[in-house]
């Protein structure tokens, strides 16, 4: 399904940019355009990769016409790009809103513009129930593409939503920071050890998006059952891996962080479709005439509970060591290979 098509991916330099970049190289996409505003690692990417079926764009996705020019003539389109920083975005939230919220709906209108086939949108757990700017403003994505599908039904495009958790070695996560910490013979830096997160592979949140590509309808949101560890759990798996025992600073939750991620709440449960690893939840396409459910409402049963870090499947430290020890990164520093970035 992949093979002989033409993508393009904003954001294209991140991890998960790159992973999906390596992905679609080795399913026989036709071409793969990758939009950033990193030219330094677009250079990278270049030296490491050397496939010319790659083409680099520089630019913003604040920028309509620089979006446009990336997705013209694409068949399908990945939107990676964000601020994703909590703190940074804590401090700067209209930053993260041009960013994640405009930058959002120009790829949705030039996606749109330029009949591309698909667009699938990244979002997260903390666009659930959120407290903090990135959240928020990640939510506000996910409604960008919902609306759009409720208002452009004739539209040649099917722009639709993955949200996922805690991708393991992507950028700014806490793995590396605690794998660097542990090769320096430092504390780990914990906000709270009964912290709980979900935990996700590169390979994993490639997958989703994937799975969204091949059966979406407009304005789904996908969304991967992950399980979930305590942060110190997470820390003590690493510190078997490495042969320590690692110390624990407490530094105490951050702007914005809470203690438990949600990934579907229990009203989305409600109508989701369960697929066995995923749940989809489809768009509520009523429309503004609200007359019709004024007498009767939904008898449809609620469940209970969201589906959260805090009661999705808990792994032990054995389990989370199994999980690290699939990750490229982990194996390559075990045996001390670097890996490219």
């Amino acid at each position: 399904m992949l093979s002989g098509r033409r993508f393009a991916i904003t954001g294209g330099t991140g991890s998960f940019g790159q992973a999906m970049v390596d992905h679609l190289l080795r399913s026989g996409a036709a071409e793969v355009r990758v939009l950033s505003r990193d030219e330094a690692k677009q250079d990278q990417m270049r030296a490491r990769l050397h496939d010319d079926r790659i083409r680099y764009h520089i630019g913003d996705v604040r920028d309509l016409d620089a979006v446009l020019r990336v997705t013209r003539g694409a068949d399908h389109v990945f939107h990676a790009a964000a601020l994703k920083q909590v703190p940074s975005c804590e401090f700067f939230p209209l930053e993260a809103l041009r960013t994640n919220v405009l930058g959002s709906a120009n790829t949705v209108e030039a996606c749109d513009r330029n009949e591309v086939g698909s667009l699938v949108l990244l979002s997260t757990d903390k666009a659930v129930h959120p407290i903090n700017a990135m959240g928020m403003t990640k939510a506000l994505m996910e409604k960008v593409a919902q609306a759009h599908a409720r208002t452009r039904p004739d539209s040649a495009t099917t722009v639709c939503v993955v949200r996922y958790g805690n991708v393991m070695y992507s950028r700014g996560s806490v793995v590396p920071l605690f794998v660097d910490q542990l090769r320096r013979d430092r504390p780990l830096t914990v906000t709270d050890p009964r912290m709980t997160r979900f935990l996700m592979s590169l390979a994993e949140s490639v997958e989703l998006v994937e799975r969204a590509f091949a059966d979406a309808a407009p304005g789904d949101v996908f969304i991967r059952k992950a399980s979930a560890c305590t942060i110190g759990d997470l820390a003590a798996a690493l510190g078997n891996l490495f042969g320590v025992t690692p110390k624990l600073q407490i530094l105490g939750i951050r702007h914005g962080e809470k203690s438990h991620e949600t990934l579907a709440t229990r009203e989305e449960l409600r109508h989701a479709e369960d697929l066995g690893e995923f749940y989809r939840v489809p768009l509520d396409s009523r429309g503004l005439d609200y007359a019709p459910y004024e007498l009767a409402g939904d008898p449809g049963a609620e469940p209970l509970f969201d589906f959260n870090s805090a009661n999705a499947r808990r792994l032990a430290v054995p389990e989370i060591e199994d999980l690290l020890r699939g990750l490229p990164e982990i194996r390559a520093e075990l045996s001390g290979v670097m890996v490219a970035a």
